[in-house]
């Protein structure tokens, strides 16, 4: 696997710089957030081409793996965080997060990422639990019609607090979705803090649909992303657990709230993840 870090953890930063700090740190891989001034989709497309060129090509040097992360908080709606999402009750504003996804899947293509990373947000309306099914269902067919059409893996999140919060209700998304593309990006530390049992347990049940994995420390029951050493996890089951499924690609540690420290997060991360990796 590619130990690698998420762009949003270096929100005050160039995306280049970013990317620069990453591969003189020793990672190998980048999940990039799509954020304004990081690759906006919302950009005009001449310039949005010459910019995701330019990036492919520093990510080519550099040598460093990539997904594309759809997590940015304001850049569809200025004045709420993560709104709309694919779960709103207004088919209009569901259409603005389906036409988001679909920038993301272009830009994947353009920075010949391997997955692009995005998940359901909350059920905020009251709905009944498979008529909600239903409706993120039917959402999510032009994205994975997208998706195909452009040769994208796709990789869904259970998130805590959000309507697919977890791995039995991805199940139940993924029954109805069936499609070879849909699989899934694990946050490891969203398992310690929601699922019942053992992290690598989960890990080798969903081992060959694992397209990224985001990775951080967590207290369970307590979705708040934090420093390692910060939290409860125990961390080498989890990489053994990934080396027994044979996974491949990125690694990412995701630390948004820790940009106010972006570099320093960077090497501390780096520090104590990249002893555990050693074969």
């Amino acid at each position: 696997m590619l130990l690698g870090y998420n762009t949003n953890g270096l929100a005050h930063h160039r995306l280049s710089d970013a990317l620069r700090l990453m591969a003189d740190e020793g990672y190998k891989s980048a999940a990039i957030t799509l954020d304004a001034g990081a690759l906006d989709p919302y950009e005009d497309p001449a310039a949005l081409a010459r910019q995701a060129a330019t990036i492919r090509d520093l990510l080519d040097g550099l040598g460093l793996g990539r997904v594309v992360e759809t997590g940015a908080r304001f850049l569809i709606n200025p004045r709420a965080k993560h709104d709309p999402t694919l779960m709103d009750p207004d088919p209009v504003r569901r259409a603005l997060r389906v036409d988001f996804l679909r920038r993301a899947i272009d830009a994947a293509v353009a920075l010949d990422a391997s997955a692009v990373s995005f998940w359901s947000g909350a059920l905020r309306d009251g709905s009944a639990e498979e008529p909600a099914m239903d409706r993120l269902a039917a959402a999510l067919r032009p994205v994975v019609e997208h998706a195909e059409a452009q040769g994208v893996r796709l990789a869904f999140e259970p998130e805590p607090g959000m309507f697919i919060d977890t791995f039995e209700r991805f199940a139940r998304l993924d029954e109805r979705v069936a499609h070879p593309l849909f699989d899934l990006t694990v946050d490891v530390g969203h398992v310690h803090c929601n699922e019942a049992g053992p992290i690598g347990d989960h890990v080798r049940k969903w081992g060959p649909r694992i397209a990224n994995v985001h990775i951080e420390d967590m207290v369970e029951g307590v979705h708040e992303h934090l420093m390692f050493g910060e939290g409860t996890m125990d961390f080498p089951p989890i990489l053994q657990a990934l080396r027994d499924v044979d996974y491949r690609g990125g690694l990412h540690v995701e630390l948004s709230r820790h940009s106010h420290m972006g570099a320093e997060a960077l090497r501390r991360a780096h520090g104590f993840l990249s002893p555990l990796l050693r074969p």
